[in-house]
């Protein structure tokens, strides 16, 4: 492989704003893993976030790349996986897999996509010295032949349009929208762009937490709710206190602590047949790998607020941020019912073949 742009890159990034800025580029924020494409003629390399290769993780993306991009160029996307219009996150992560057999088979019954955003070098040239927006009208131009599972991104410039995809695309499953400065180059590991996620809160029971890695601190607390059968279900983490708060939490939380998990919601939580009926922490995973995965009962008896952006099935889809606790709140009505549903919106829908730019 010989380009002007090569491999490892690490992707420009964005930083959190509570409003979509006036005056930029916008996209959707996609729910998948970033990847920069690198194709010198039949050679294909699928880099990560960190610089690592995706490649032979996802394989059905090799040919489409082949077939639908031009013959030298780097590009900026993520890939996704659909189901049912609807991103599916967990999807992704069912092909960081070992087995070579296994991640083929579900390359087949359940193929991904590379939405591209960026175009970082085309046949001998290096774009990442030019601006956001002479680049999108190269990648435009580059790919105005594309054909699924290989997409452009729809991208405009009309921010009042940018906050109806805000509303709208949550609903297949998005993130929130990212806003791009006009006129900055592309600059590597570097947070130039401005992203928007939804914030939405729920009460949720307390019932354990994990010791923070520093020492026998508070490292997160876990977090339930009750579903329609009564059962506990693990939907998240909140993790995110200065060091002093996470001492104090030791104390405070002190008379909930149970000598055992015998009796707790969560109690077989190590037996691995337990996790398919019902959620529950320290679930096995490949991610995890030698990580300690114990934890600390509570008995679940306090609530507290937290703030989330994303569900992903039945869970939170990242960090939830402590907001407050709820004593006025009965853990048993801590329930999935409380759960605000975005209004359903067809992934097919948001990809289809965009029209020229929107000044």
């Amino acid at each position: 492989m010989d380009l002007p742009v090569m491999p490892p890159v690490k992707p420009m990034l964005a930083k959190t704003a509570a409003k979509i800025p006036a005056g930029m580029q916008y996209e959707a924020k996609w729910d998948g893993f970033r990847a920069i494409a690198f194709r010198d003629g039949d050679e294909i390399e699928l880099g990560s976030r960190t610089g690592k290769p995706l490649t032979r993780y996802f394989p059905e993306l090799v040919p489409a790349l082949r077939a639908n991009v031009p013959p030298r160029c780097v590009l900026d996307g993520e890939i996704v996986i659909a189901r049912d219009g609807l991103l599916d996150f967990d999807a992704l992560l069912e092909r960081i897999h070992p087995a070579d057999s296994r991640v083929r088979m579900l390359a087949e019954t359940t193929p991904a996509a590379f939405v591209a955003f960026d175009l970082l070098a085309l046949g001998d040239d290096d774009l990442m010295g030019r601006s956001t927006a002479e680049r999108r009208d190269a990648l435009a131009a580059a790919l105005r032949d594309t054909a699924p599972p290989v997409y452009l991104a729809p991208a405009t410039r009309d921010v009042e349009l940018a906050r109806e995809w805000f509303a709208r695309f949550e609903g297949a499953g998005l993130d929130g929208v990212i806003a791009k400065p006009l006129n900055v180059p592309y600059r590597p590991d570097e947070r130039l762009m401005v992203k928007v996620k939804h914030e939405r809160t729920a009460d949720c029971v307390l019932a354990g937490y994990r010791q923070h890695k520093s020492g026998p601190v508070v490292g997160s607390l876990l977090l339930g709710l009750y579903d329609g059968a009564g059962r506990l279900q693990h939907v998240g983490v909140c993790a995110s206190f200065p060091m002093r708060r996470r001492e104090e939490l030791v104390a405070e939380l002190e008379p909930l602590r149970m000598e055992s998990a015998e009796g707790h919601p969560w109690a077989a939580w190590q037996d691995e047949e337990a996790h398919t009926r019902g959620r529950m922490p320290g679930a096995p995973s490949r991610w995890t790998g030698t990580k300690d995965l114990s934890w600390v009962p509570l008995r679940p008896e306090r609530v507290c607020e937290v703030a989330y952006d994303h569900m992903q099935g039945d869970r939170f889809r990242h960090t939830t941020q402590f907001r407050r606790w709820r004593p006025d709140r009965d853990p048993a009505s801590c329930t999935y019912a409380q759960l605000e549903e975005p209004v359903s919106y067809d992934l097919r829908e948001v990809l289809a073949p965009p029209d020229e730019l929107p000044e």
